[in-house]
């Protein structure tokens, strides 16, 4: 009895033990921080499409834990995971699930946009005389590539794992009248999420014909992290004196007018919700912002652009492009019949766009900044958000 009392006391003991190292080897899992420099990426399947092919989906992650997943189809940036002021992570971007809800009608949520992102008026522009007709997808006028755009085909992707930043590139070869547009289109694009806590685009473009190309990417964003509060809360900067009025249509006037003195004026931060439901011609015509700012600066160089700050998480995101104008979209479209991510529907101005690009229409109006791309010569254009907690 003795000897089993002892066996039985020790086998209590370990057991005891290995409890306590287990909780605590646990705990120092939980806790231990990222590593800086330490970025990684993984990949999964996300699905297939109608004509058989496997969708892939791509998980980026800092070394401090900011997140972005991304599939190939579309280019769709499909969550961004950012932390707020307390450190708490939530998902920031509006969109699905699974493949099914991008292969659905959407609002081309978290989508990389070409060949030409906005409005081109009646479908039509003409280049060295020779007229060009594109899908009107969009009332009378094109939007956004048309039928089948950029946001709607499967893109090669191969990932990319540097020292401080993760990275996915996309290539393809858009062939000459894709969608109506001339040449030969060979695209690279790469998503960069670096240990800044900034999302950078990197797009490049070469024709073997002349061609137009406005390329961009259309994230929804709602910084409180929950799509059942609105935007109108959110303060946004843009670095804009001048704004692009449109016709009833939405397509520019060719007019820049001035933004002082209207509720188009963002100079300095102010809660988007505060003017976008005074009597304004403009506002009515797109239901709420539905514009082009052109930026002070009308280089191609990288230059801050303005910020979007959500006051209850503190979360914000400053802006940088080498774009000249920026279409901001506050969601106006966006009425709850759509089922987003865990079941929850998207309503009325429960997401916004910050779209850095050319000026819409510019094909069709030649005092704006051109969008003509000819052989031998190289687009380029970069954006960079920049995530903080304040």
């Amino acid at each position: 009895m003795m000897i089993n009392e002892k066996v039985k006391t020790i086998l209590v003991y370990c057991f005891c033990f290995g409890l306590i190292m287990a909780c605590s080897t646990k705990k120092q899992e939980t806790t231990e921080k990222p590593v800086p420099g330490k970025a990684s990426i993984t990949q999964s399947d996300f699905g297939t499409l109608p004509s058989g092919e496997k969708a892939t989906l791509f998980t980026l992650t800092n070394a401090r834990g900011m997140k972005m997943t991304v599939t190939n189809y579309g280019g769709i940036i499909t969550s961004l995971w950012v932390p707020d002021k307390n450190g708490q992570m939530a998902d920031v971007v509006l969109g699905y699930d699974n493949l099914e809800g991008y292969l659905n009608k959407t609002p081309y949520f978290g989508a990389l946009i070409g060949r030409y992102g906005n409005r081109i008026a009646e479908g039509k522009f003409s280049l060295d005389g020779q007229e060009y007709s594109l899908a009107t997808n969009n009332g009378r006028n094109h939007l956004h590539g048309g039928i089948k755009g950029f946001d709607k085909v499967l893109w090669q992707a191969e990932a990319l794992n540097e020292k401080e930043a993760v990275g996915v590139k996309f290539t393809r070869t858009s062939p000459d009248m894709e969608e109506g547009f001339p040449g030969n289109l060979s695209c690279e694009v790469i998503y960069w999420l670096n240990n800044k806590n900034q999302l950078v685009f990197d797009y490049k473009a070469t024709t073997d014909k002349k061609t137009i190309v406005n390329l961009t990417n259309h994230s929804y964003f709602n910084l409180t992290g929950d799509p059942s509060k609105t935007i109108l809360d959110h303060e946004l900067e843009l670095v804009a004196h001048g704004y692009l009025p449109v016709d009833s249509t939405l397509i520019p006037t060719g007019e820049i007018r001035q933004v002082e003195g209207t509720p188009f004026d963002f100079l300095i931060p102010t809660p988007i919700g505060e003017r976008i439901d005074q009597a304004d011609t403009q506002l009515g015509f797109g239901n709420g912002y539905d514009h082009s700012w052109v930026f002070n600066e009308q280089t191609n160089d990288m230059k801050y652009a303005g910020s979007l700050y959500e006051p209850t998480s503190g979360r914000q995101m400053n802006f940088y492009t080498t774009e000249v104008a920026v279409q901001f979209y506050s969601g106006n479209f966006l009425d709850g019949s759509i089922q987003g991510k865990e079941g929850k529907n998207y309503s009325f101005r429960s997401g916004m766009c910050l779209e850095t690009q050319h000026y819409p229409d510019s094909p069709n109006q030649p005092e704006f900044p051109t969008t003509i791309l000819n052989p031998g010569e190289v687009y380029t254009s970069s954006t960079i958000y920049e995530f903080i907690a304040m």
